[in-house]
């Protein structure tokens, strides 16, 4: 036999002891023949796989995950420049 913890309100604890008492039974026998009777109904093995969450295919990789920081906050690829801000840089060069 193995041992487990079970926690229960407090109400459904005290009917259950009263219970006991009147029966003149431990609280675990009684316990254990619940659990003999939900097991009686439910079949061993069960009929149908286990259902899955849904999922979905997202497409594959577009961006290198070492780059990804830069591409989510706008540089472009190699010049490590944002974009836009090139033809200000030239503006500035050129003053």
């Amino acid at each position: 036999m193995q041992k487990i913890q079970i926690l229960f309100p407090d109400p459904v604890m005290d009917r259950l002891r009263a219970v006991a008492r009147h029966q003149d039974r431990p609280v675990s026998e009684l316990v254990r023949r619940a659990v003999d009777r939900l097991l009686e109904q439910v079949p061993e093995k069960p009929l149908s796989p286990p259902r899955s969450f849904p999922t979905f295919h997202g497409g594959g990789v577009l961006v290198d995950a070492g780059r990804l920081k830069d591409v989510l906050h706008g540089f472009d690829d190699d010049a490590g420049t944002k974009g836009g801000d090139t033809c200000r840089r030239a503006r500035r060069r050129k003053r």
